[in-house]
């Protein structure tokens, strides 16, 4: 839940005030920290959405590129590479249909 932006000034004018961080989440009915975390960024007043940061989409063909170029690489090297999680890269390889090496020479 977000708070609104008239609380968080409240909030943040008592304690400039010279008021307590504990004594304010008692007053405003907040936890102490939401008010560190608040006192700790870099815009206090600012709301974030909820929801994925850094959306990426996976270029299936660099994907398949890299594969084919640097098939010894791990799915946390592929991830670290092209800047993505490894359940994406997981995700593309599955797509592209490529499992694990299944080497068995006997």
């Amino acid at each position: 839940m977000a708070y609104s932006t008239d609380l968080r000034k409240r909030v943040l004018d008592f304690i400039e005030a010279g008021g307590k961080k504990a004594e304010a989440a008692r007053r405003f009915s907040l936890n102490r920290s939401t008010i560190y975390r608040w006192l700790a960024a870099e815009d206090p007043l600012a709301t974030q959405k909820p929801g994925p940061k850094n959306l990426r989409v996976l270029d299936e063909a660099a994907l398949k590129k890299h594969v084919a170029d640097f098939p010894d690489f791990t799915q946390n090297e592929r991830a670290s590479h092209f800047g993505v999680s490894v359940s994406s890269i997981a995700y593309g390889l599955r797509k592209l249909g490529i499992t694990r090496k299944k080497n068995y020479r006997i």
